[in-house]
């Protein structure tokens, strides 16, 4: 029994047990049969580690082609806002000169009132097809009904000749571009009661 150790297990209840164990056995045996029944653990966690360093890498390569993606199309919309800014800008130049000769004529001594006023009139034209022509609309309100999506009442009036909650006077034109307003027309509307 020289090869054997006596081995005592105490248990939470506080007994105790022997046992008597063979510490002399051929471990050498017993490990080349449990590795010939196991895989090599260090070749798989060899691969493991490839597999992660190379998804790792899939990984680094597609958040560094996302920000660069992110990057190009925000210095492609910085570009075509500028485009679209210069397009509209250009299409203002015209008014400015009109606006231009108008005050040269205003100030001459044979300026006329009614040619200025035509003079005026003709670029507030010009203005509007310009603008229309970058999507401006005008909200109208000739014989409308008060909508609050697309008017300001500030103010009632009676008419008993219109009826209740039709617009009465229309104090500032109202916009919108693209189908939203970005201006209301400011108003006044009818209140019989």
């Amino acid at each position: 029994m020289a090869d054997e150790k006596k081995i005592i297990l105490d248990n939470e209840d506080g007994d105790s047990a022997e046992i008597n164990a063979d510490l002399t056995a051929n471990t050498s045996d017993e490990l080349t049969e449990v590795e010939d029944g196991v895989p090599n653990w260090t070749e798989e966690v060899e691969n493991l580690k490839a597999e992660i360093d190379a998804k790792n890498d899939r990984l680094l390569r597609l958040q560094a082609d996302f920000d660069n993606f992110r990057k190009r199309a925000a210095k492609e919309k910085t570009e075509l806002a500028a485009t679209i800014e210069q397009a509209f800008l250009t299409d203002l130049l015209p008014l400015l000169d009109n606006l231009s000769r108008a005050s040269s004529a205003a100030e001459g001594e044979n300026s006329d009132v009614e040619t200025v006023r035509k003079g005026l009139e003709m670029i507030q034209q010009e203005t509007l097809n310009a603008l229309t022509k970058h999507g401006l609309e005008q909200i109208d309100t000739t014989d409308k009904m008060f909508d609050p999506n697309f008017h300001q009442a500030v103010g009632t009036v009676q008419d008993e000749t219109k009826q209740e909650g039709a617009i009465a006077v229309e104090f500032q034109r109202g916009y919108m571009a693209h189908g939203k307003v970005i201006r209301p027309s400011m108003v006044q509307v009818v209140n019989n009661g």
